[in-house]
């Protein structure tokens, strides 16, 4: 897969990550690589945030729903092919 091909299917899920980074343009896509991981990962964690007892369900919630925003707005960067970040979570680099 070419660059852009690989940053546009790591924003699909967890397997769609494994197969652009396994099967991909690792070095040109990495930005892409590094900020879709970063969004799943919020996701898990605003997804784990249900299970705070009375208020859980409102936080989770709210924060599933500023985490599809920046999904995206990662996605439309990716297919115009644009090393753009997300705010807030654009700032966290996991893969080097």
């Amino acid at each position: 897969m070419d660059k852009r091909a690989t940053a546009i299917v790591s924003y699909f899920s967890l397997i769609g990550w494994i197969i652009a980074y396994c099967a991909g343009d690792k070095e040109g896509a990495k930005f892409h690589l590094n900020q879709s991981l970063v969004i799943l990962l919020a996701g898990i964690i605003a997804g784990a945030c249900a299970i705070i007892p009375i208020i859980g369900n409102l936080v989770s919630s709210i924060l599933g729903v500023i985490v599809f925003i920046f999904w995206v707005m990662g996605l439309i960067f990716a297919c115009e092919n644009k090393e753009q970040e997300v705010p807030i979570l654009g700032m966290f680099k996991i893969l080097k």
